[in-house]
């Protein structure tokens, strides 16, 4: 049931029937939760999602997602499956390496779940964004930010902002990780009162950070967690429930064990979803206010 296709055009994804012995088996115990049950499962199996990049965060997101049902998964990475990348990217084994990683992880996941449908698809970029995040003319419910460089950050966002596509983005380097979740759907920034802008507004620079996994290193575990963590986030979205994420970044320190949760308020001067004309200068960071939260062990 999962195929390949250049730009992800999918048929009809079959209807989650609860009836069915073999679909109680797979997600019953997720079912077993009041938030979820039988009206969440069917939700999650109508949902489709976009995941830009299948490295140390799209791996275990990817996983998680295909395992709990969530019907439609485009996939897009351009890169290759390498030695150095097994430590943490959790989708591929030595038996992939030199694979095109798309193509590897739709393989790995119709072995997880043949019960949704994949698209291996092309990198995103300039050229195809929109089209990725509209696969079939119908856009995507949520796309996964799991690259790991600042342009296809920003292009993301910018092209999430013009089509009011809800963004759940992730990072990770050394001992550090990051998590936050723009909602830019029409519905939900008006009803916000305390809008939080978006991607550019927290980020504004586009140079990459002097600091990220080549140079600085990255833990494998983190990235296994804060990559969970994302798929967490997707479900109780797709699933309507509330999330702290929503316009809050959340920091965690793997080596002192620390959580910071960041409330973010938007640039009034953003040129991507403010201004149409971006100031001569801007700050490097926008003003937020910071509440601490201490791991629990």
């Amino acid at each position: 049931m999962t195929k390949q296709s250049p730009m992800g055009t999918p048929q009809a994804a079959e209807p989650f029937a609860a009836q069915d012995e073999m679909s109680w088996r797979r997600y019953g115990r997720q079912m077993l939760l009041p938030e979820i049950g039988e009206p969440g499962q069917q939700r999650l199996g109508q949902a489709r999602v976009l995941i830009i990049g299948l490295g140390g965060l799209g791996s275990p997101a990817a996983l998680y997602l295909a395992a709990g049902g969530v019907g439609q998964l485009w996939l897009s990475d351009d890169d290759v499956v390498a030695t150095s990348n097994l430590q943490r990217q959790i989708l591929y084994t030595s038996a992939d390496l030199q694979q095109p990683k798309r193509n590897a992880a739709r393989k790995r996941l119709a072995q997880l779940n043949p019960n949704i449908r994949c698209y291996a698809v092309t990198a995103f970029a300039e050229s195809n964004g929109k089209q990725l995040l509209q696969p079939d003319g119908q856009a995507v419910d949520l796309v996964l930010d799991c690259s790991d460089n600042m342009v296809t950050r920003q292009l993301l966002n910018r092209c999430c902002v013009e089509l009011q596509i809800p963004l759940l983005s992730a990072a990770v380097s050394g001992w550090q990780g990051s998590l936050l979740l723009f909602d830019y759907r029409a519905s939900a920034i008006s009803a916000n009162e305390h809008d939080p802008g978006c991607y550019h507004c927290l980020y504004p620079l586009q140079e990459e950070p002097i600091l990220n996994c080549q140079s600085a290193g990255i833990i494998g575990p983190l990235a296994g967690m804060v990559g969970a963590l994302q798929a967490l986030e997707a479900m109780k979205f797709l699933l309507g429930l509330s999330s702290p994420a929503v316009g809050h970044l959340q920091q965690i320190d793997a080596l002192s064990g620390r959580w910071q949760r960041v409330g973010l308020r938007a640039d009034p001067c953003c040129p991507i979803c403010r201004s149409p004309n971006p100031p001569t200068k801007k700050n490097h960071a926008m003003p937020i206010a910071t509440e601490s939260m201490e791991y629990r062990r």
